[in-house]
């Protein structure tokens, strides 16, 4: 389908149909597959063949749910995830030795910094984190035993832009795998291996099933990474579920137009917040005041379903507003078709220190929208009476 536009992909990618002839992809609840003889199984097992052997490993409705996200991130090979968090962890840890150093920007989602903070130590893989305002001294960070770099564009919960290309360039030039967390954006607004990356992130969790119903996660990329990411996978166990799978895959024949409106009301809501009197500050990646407006014009077709404002008068105003909420969810999800406010501070963020909060950005007043699908008027006029 190489040739075939978006939206096109998205619904007409799927699996072979089965003597039924079925026009929508059949559920295929089983957790194993049975085989025609003892050479079928042999050979099977052997991979030999390419077939189904056990849901750990593969199923026709995860099958179905990757191909879909590589034809839309225009990626070789692809493995699926009970989380978002299992795909990162996992991913990683299928990549790293003991003793590699991971480069990485310093504003990343709070439990993806406890991963390399808390856990990784203990395995004796270190990190570094550079400024996602100075890529200047990202090369002076490289080590002898750095093997990735890793980075979230648009981040969570900040809403800042990276120079894809630019990471790219880092990457290819000292021969390190760039692996890039897309959840915020989804496969539909930017593709980062267009820019060099060779490895993108999902949080299937949140615009690519868009109604907060399942979770999920994926990694897709390069065939021959993605087959070491398959081997430590099918052996420690995050598979997605088969029905979590099948309803990611309906999912995403609406993502384009569902992302499409979570643009247009994130941007009508971003603006309203840059001109109200009680606000310090706004950041949406299509907003003219955004710092790395024109990079994010480069590399996004949109500019997403998240805006991230300050409040002024700090943790108490931020308390008031939250308590003042009325049709909004009070929720750490995003990417929903409800809208969700979130106080990072306090909730996905929170195992940070204040210093870590403040080296990525997250002030006790900073608030998380992610805007929905109902209508921008109703969406508004409830930030607005709940403001202090």
């Amino acid at each position: 389908m190489d040739n075939k536009k978006f939206e096109t992909k998205a619904i007409r990618t799927q699996i072979e149909r089965t003597q039924f002839l079925e026009h929508s992809s059949p559920l295929y609840l089983t957790s194993s597959f049975v085989f025609e003889d003892a050479e079928d199984m042999r050979a099977s097992f052997a991979e030999e063949k390419d077939r189904n052997i056990y849901s750990r490993y593969s199923n026709p409705n995860s099958n179905e749910f990757v191909e879909k996200v590589c034809e839309m991130e225009g990626a070789e090979a692809g493995f699926a995830f009970a989380s978002g968090m299992a795909a990162v962890f996992s991913t990683l840890a299928a990549l790293l030795n003991s003793g590699d150093h991971i480069l990485s920007a310093g504003n990343i989602f709070g439990s993806t910094h406890s991963l390399f903070n808390n856990f990784f130590p203990k395995w004796n893989i270190s990190h570094s984190y550079f400024p996602i305002d100075d890529f200047d001294v990202i090369e002076g960070l490289i080590t002898p035993n750095t093997k990735l770099i890793y980075a979230e564009s648009p981040t969570n919960p900040g809403v800042d832009v990276l120079d894809l290309e630019v990471l790219g360039g880092i990457a290819k030039k000292h021969n390190l795998i760039l692996v890039i967390d897309n959840c915020f954006a989804s496969p539909y607004l930017q593709q980062p291996i267009r820019f060099g990356a060779d490895l993108v992130i999902h949080s299937g969790t949140k615009l690519m099933d868009g109604q907060g119903r399942v979770l999920a996660g994926i990694t897709v990329g390069s065939s021959e990474l993605i087959d070491k990411v398959y081997r430590f996978s099918r052996i420690t166990g995050p598979a997605l579920s088969p029905f979590n799978a099948w309803v990611l895959s309906k999912s995403l024949e609406t993502l384009a137009i569902r992302v499409d409106r979570h643009c247009e009301n994130a941007l009508k809501v971003a603006e309203f917040l840059e001109s109200h009197e009680k606000v310090n500050w706004v950041k949406y990646p299509f907003l003219k005041s955004h710092p790395k407006y024109e990079v994010a014009k480069k590399q996004m077709k949109a500019g997403g379903c998240v805006v991230a404002f300050e409040l002024k008068g700090g943790l108490k105003a931020g308390q008031k507003f939250f308590d003042s909420i009325k049709l909004l969810s009070l929720s750490a999800n995003l990417g929903d078709s409800r809208s969700i406010v979130t106080h990072p501070a306090s909730t996905t963020h929170s195992k940070l220190t204040n210093e870590e909060r403040l080296a990525s950005g997250i002030t006790d007043g900073m608030v998380r929208i992610s805007v929905g699908l109902e209508h921008s008027d109703d969406i508004i006029a409830d930030i607005q009476q709940a403001l202090p």
